[in-house]
């Protein structure tokens, strides 16, 4: 007997082959009907005898497409209205509801085969399927079809037209879909030349990069500047030109075979790295790369190829890794345009490699990194963004603004959270533009309506300013409530929780510099049980660059006036003017805000070791303080209670100076103090309040020795511990927790 369904699908369902899946999915069972593309997700409807109609069903999430995250499927029978076929029907749009922006996709081995023996794709850097390849950095609008792609300008030969218009092909329906015929192509500019031919570009790049020179090349989202990794003084010349002191570059290897050559890689790594998404991935170094990519770090970014490109050029490549940096100037936006890729970076680059197809959405690599066994995404962008998180509230109509640095904005659809790739920091027009443009894009693409703002409550975030102009209603929300609540949200709690939130800043609600903060709290109140001491911070944001300004802020506040002269070895190498004058400011209390701050204390231990006294980039001194740590089982001790008091630990590190310990057992015990101040916290806190749940968010959770010690004595007890994966717990996750604090109040009824 004939019976039919309607199957409706929800989630990541577009732009990425979903349709022929079902498509084949249905013949191989045998039913007839149809499946259509919407702004809501993927509708089907389906006829046929019953065990077929449930073996269809139940194979569809165990089968669909690895790029494709199904959110919800809800079926139910209708009448039977004999349909001759199954077919795919066109797309179309309902309502303001939208399905999800499929992420860029990095190129599948079906794709790279076909770079070898398919006659018009043989080393056609463009190749893509409806398995792999651009989509949001090409899209333009809903619902997902060509036209509405940067690839409309480049009509399709007939060879091509078949495959996409083949049910059966797996090139039917993807959108980019291009040969050596029809597609975009390559243009290599050196010395007055314009070189089109992909083999001459590739032997061409691979000489320069042989040479040790520069090379700007355009990648998926944004353009890259490249060079060999093994060639100290060309870095050098790179960090200079892009005004890149010391912040560690990325690399791109060979493959996993050459990345394990020089770098360790667990189980874990090695399915984060080698993914569909390819992100720059955080590993310790094994064997020597050239000292200047990440200097005095234990640690290197690494990714392997993800275009058809890196392949090309890995192929003819006579060394296993280049350095791939993002082709801007620092604190700048990614370039994406090639005439400003031609003009800026071509007085960097000694030849620039740009394309055709316009990138519509810039997007920077994402960064990620494994702790405890676990994937965690520092930088959220290629490949992730604007992939939704689900939320237990109604969203719509919330506009969350970010913060201050490595900002990401987030918009409210239904019970979607959609964040923004990564942004940068908001500190100059350049970023800001940016901040502006793709916000006003994120409106059109998902039929975003703004109705509530939510933002920091900092008055001069750049983020703040935006959400004030937008002339809506305001929810100001605390900096470090809003990180609880992205990890709240990242793992639908909606209750009262412990909540750490440990980071370098953020505005208190008593005037004064947060970032060691202990909470009791839920979506949408908090109450602080408990913090760091506060201590001056010298100059303001100066101590980030200079964190021995913290270190003698600290030696002040325990030791007094005269520390400069009592611990004055400490102090080596430092101007005295200077170090007397910064002593002057904190006695006459000048420019000296008071902070609780997780980073703050880290950089004053960084510099008290003299592990980094100066900075040249963010969240250097505990990045530092980390690489160094060996493991121990020691720590200092300290004064805890609701005001944590660190004399004693710093005594202890003096003295463990003074007997000449190894800087890095001092850091490993002073990991160990920092964790057991939290053990010691939570437990207390519990105790009072009986909530078992703890919620770890901010920047500090990104070290990975304290989130991993922290986890695992907490989990060993009776806790529940929530830390973030899939949203960084860093400042760009915050609008998430912006989002979910004022989508929790409007259900309230409170905005």
């Amino acid at each position: 007997m004939i019976e039919a369904k309607e199957v409706k699908i929800t989630g990541l369902v577009q732009g990425v082959g979903f349709r022929p899946f079902i498509y084949r999915l249905a013949h191989k069972h045998h039913l007839k009907g149809f499946v259509e593309n919407n702004n809501l997700g993927v509708r089907v409807i389906v006829e046929g005898n019953k065990d077929d109609l449930n073996n269809f069903t139940n194979d569809i999430i165990p089968e669909s497409p690895q790029a494709s995250s199904i959110e919800h499927i809800n079926s139910k029978e209708i009448t039977v209205r004999h349909f001759d076929s199954f077919v795919i029907e066109k797309s179309t749009s309902v309502s303001d509801a939208v399905t999800e922006v499929s992420p860029d996709i990095s190129v599948c081995p079906d794709c790279l085969n076909d770079m070898k023996h398919q006659e018009r794709r043989i080393d056609y850097p463009f190749t893509n399927c409806t398995n792999c390849g651009p989509r949001f950095t090409i899209i333009k609008d809903l619902p997902y079809d060509r036209a509405k792609t940067t690839m409309l300008e480049f009509e399709m030969c007939p060879e091509c037209k078949k495959e996409y218009t083949n049910v059966l092909d797996r090139r039917f329906h993807a959108q980019p879909v291009a040969c050596k015929n029809c597609g975009p192509e390559y243009t290599l500019y050196y010395k007055g030349q314009m070189i089109k031919e992909i083999d001459t570009i590739t032997d061409l790049c691979c000489n320069l990069l042989e040479q040790n020179k520069i090379v700007a090349i355009k990648g998926l989202g944004g353009y890259h500047l490249a060079c060999s990794a093994f060639h100290d003084k060309t870095i050098r010349q790179l960090r200079e030109q892009k005004n890149r002191e010391g912040k560690p570059f990325a690399l791109m290897f060979r493959d996993l075979n050459a990345a394990e050559e020089y770098l360790f890689i667990d189980k874990e790594e090695k399915e984060l790295l080698t993914g569909w998404r390819k992100p720059i991935t955080l590993l310790k170094i094994k064997k020597e790369l050239a000292p200047s990519i990440s200097i005095n770090l234990n640690t290197v970014g690494a990714m392997l190829p993800y275009m058809p490109f890196h392949y090309l050029l890995f192929d003819k490549l006579n060394i296993p890794a280049i350095v791939l940096t993002s082709g801007n100037i620092s604190d700048e936006p990614i370039v994406i345009n090639n005439d400003e890729a031609l003009e800026k970076l071509g007085n960097i680059s000694e030849a620039v490699i740009t394309y055709n197809r316009d990138i519509h959405n810039r997007t920077d690599d994402s960064v990620a990194m494994v702790a405890n066994k676990k994937s965690r995404v520092i930088r959220r962008s290629r490949s992730y963004a604007p992939s939704p998180v689900r939320l237990n509230l109604d969203a719509e109509g919330i506009f969350a603004a970010g913060a201050e640095l490595v900002n990401c904005f987030c918009i409210g659809k239904g019970n979607q959270a959609i964040m923004s790739q990564h942004i940068g920091d908001l500190k100059n027009l350049e970023t800001l533009d940016f901040y502006t443009e793709s916000a006003q894009r994120f409106e059109r693409l998902f039929r975003f309506k703004p109705e509530v703002v939510a933002c920091d409550m900092h008055p001069d975030y750049l983020s703040t300013r935006y959400a004030k102009r937008l002339g809506l209603p305001i929810v100001e929300t605390q900096h470090h409530h809003a990180h609880i609540a992205s990890c709240m949200a990242e793992h639908k709690l909606d209750e009262d929780v412990i909540g750490l939130s440990f980071d370098g800043t953020g505005y208190g609600d008593d005037g004064y510099i947060w970032g060691g903060e202990f909470f009791i709290c839920n979506l949408n109140d908090y109450e602080r049980m408990a913090h760091f001491e506060y201590i001056p911070q010298p100059g303001g944001d100066l101590v980030t660059k200079q964190p021995w300004r913290m270190m003698l802020s600290y030696l002040y506040h325990y030791f007094g006036h005269d520390v400069l002269t009592t611990h004055a070895r400490l102090f080596n190498g430092l101007p005295s003017r200077e170090t007397e004058m910064v002593l002057s400011m904190i006695e006459k209390k000048i420019n000296c805000p008071l902070t609780s701050s997780a980073g703050r204390l880290f950089d004053a231990v960084a510099a008290l070791i003299d592990v980094c006294k100066t900075a040249a980039y963010h969240a250097e001194p505990p990045m530092r303080l980390e690489s160094v740590a060996t493991d121990s089982a020691l720590h200092y001790s300290y004064e805890s209670g609701s005001v944590i008091k660190m004399k004693k630990t710093f005594e202890g590190i003096i003295d463990d100076l003074n007997q000449h310990v190894d800087t890095g057992m001092i850091s490993g015990k002073f990991h160990n103090t920092v964790v057991s101040i939290i053990v010691d916290q939570v437990r207390r806190i519990s105790e009072q309040t009986k909530i078992k749940k703890v919620v770890l968010s901010g920047g500090s959770f990104q070290n990975r020795i304290l989130l991993k010690k922290v986890e695992d004595t907490l989990n060993d007890s009776t806790f529940a511990i929530f830390s973030q994966s899939d949203v960084p717990s860093n400042d760009g996750g915050i609008a998430l927790g912006q989002l979910a604090i004022a989508a929790k109040r409007r259900a309230l009824g409170l905005i």
